[in-house]
């Protein structure tokens, strides 16, 4: 027998630690190779760790709750001798061993993971009630999405049909951009009230991960600040007039935020400089337009990826856009849709602001901020005119960057949407 190791993995770009939310095994269990063993929380997805052996866990070093660094050790497992194995393993003594014991068995049932519970508080489910399909009889989300889908088909089409015009609101980037408030918030965790009546809140899991990369990024990232004044008003026409035939026809919202990263991705074709980031002695420029693009789930703030935007239609990042969306709803975000990103574009008008100032998603070189669009007196020809305008505020690296080949970079983009048309910019 021998005793390895297992290491918290890198479960995405730039991600250097992990919170371990809930261990799925106990000292003592068996486990095959690729078992889920433990969900870990970041401040860009919530995975299981799989085991990179076939074993018996033996010791558990960190604890439910626990910040650990990528690398570091996570558990011991036992293991069988490789050659020893080969020759005496009994296979009916290995499934004796794999099944688990009736405690065993209880305990897996009642770990129930963040997505579990989430969509169980969501739809106001008693899991006690719901039969697991997984190791040792445990809940997957699996299971709770098959009741969902199969014991409250009436109430998951009314939740889905308010959720999505929530969505419509934030995404559409719609031109009135009155606040997103159908939803309320949920309560922050309620923490410690002290004798004073302030509260003290821990800051664990996503939220501790966030402040520490907007911490390194503020520290290490000069940052620069530009802001250009765009006239969309052929922009608002355009997709008014086609919104509600793309809807009928395709399913999902024809959003201006598609149109934005239809031309933040060409404008880096242009001026790839944008696209790049600071590695110590050198700058790398990045070939891929990857797109990361911030989805908000209550308190929670996630930067899903749509990768490629140079090579798709307006279509296809519309649809890409729901998608997203939809599994950031749901939980269903995975490590892949998490990374990869180059640049990023954030949505702030659709919470009603006019001006912002973004911080940098490390280690990229820059993020655009794309503002509210609403209507303003401007001057043509002499003339007053009411106009559909939009901000655009760039933050840049200043290591990586210069206000020279940004104000090119911002022009660019002004141009192109102040000259949308169905003959410059086809939807299809």
């Amino acid at each position: 027998m021998a005793i390895e190791k297992i290491h918290m993995p890198q479960l995405g770009e730039s991600v250097t630690e992990g919170t371990i939310s809930t261990w799925l095994v106990n000292e003592g269990d068996y486990v095959n190779k690729y078992d889920p063993i433990a969900e870990v929380t970041t401040d860009k997805v919530n995975a299981e760790v799989p085991s990179s052996f076939s074993g018996t866990i033996k010791e558990l070093l960190a604890g439910e709750g626990e910040t650990i660094a990528v690398g570091d050790l996570m558990c011991h497992i036992e293991v069988a001798d490789r050659q020893s194995n080969v020759e005496t393993v009994d296979h009916s003594e290995v499934l004796s061993t794999n099944t688990p014991s009736s405690n065993q068995e209880q305990s897996l049932k009642m770990r129930y993971s963040p997505a579990v519970l989430r969509l169980a508080q969501e739809h106001n489910l008693d899991l006690q009630l719901i039969t697991g399909s997984g190791r040792g009889g445990r809940i997957t989300r699996k299971d709770v999405e098959k009741v969902i889908r199969e014991d409250t088909l009436v109430k998951e089409k009314q939740e889905h049909r308010a959720t999505e015009k929530n969505t419509e609101k934030v995404l559409e980037h719609d031109a009135t951009q009155e606040p997103v408030d159908d939803k309320p918030i949920p309560p922050m965790n309620p923490g410690i009230t002290t004798a004073n009546g302030d509260k003290e809140i821990p800051v664990t899991g996503i939220r501790k991960t966030i402040a520490q990369n907007m911490v390194r990024s503020t520290t290490e990232i000069p940052h620069a600040w530009m802001m250009i004044e765009v006239d969309v008003t052929n922009l608002v026409k355009y997709r008014n007039a086609e919104k509600d035939s793309f809807k009928e026809n395709e399913g999902y919202n024809l959003s201006f935020y598609a149109f934005f990263l239809n031309a933040v991705a060409k404008a880096l074709k242009k001026y790839p400089q944008l696209n790049s980031s600071w590695k110590g002695d050198k700058i790398v420029q990045r070939k891929e337009i990857n797109l990361s693009i911030a989805v908000a789930r209550d308190e929670e703030l996630f930067v899903p990826v749509i990768k490629n935007v140079d090579e798709k239609s307006i279509k296809g990042i519309s649809k890409e856009i729901d998608t997203l969306a939809k599994k950031a709803r749901n939980g269903n975000l995975t490590p892949q849709d998490m990374q990869g990103g180059t640049f990023t574009v954030n949505n702030t008008g659709s919470f009603g602001s006019v001006q912002s100032m973004g911080v940098i998603n490390y280690p990229q070189a820059a993020i655009l901020q794309v503002e509210s669009i609403v209507k303003r007196p401007v001057i043509i020809q002499d003339m007053f005119a009411a106009r559909d305008m939009v901000n655009l505020c760039l933050s840049l690296d200043h290591r990586v960057l210069d206000g020279v080949i940004c104000g090119h970079f911002m022009s660019h983009i002004k141009e192109i949407l102040e000259n949308i048309s169905p003959e410059t910019t086809p939807i299809y």
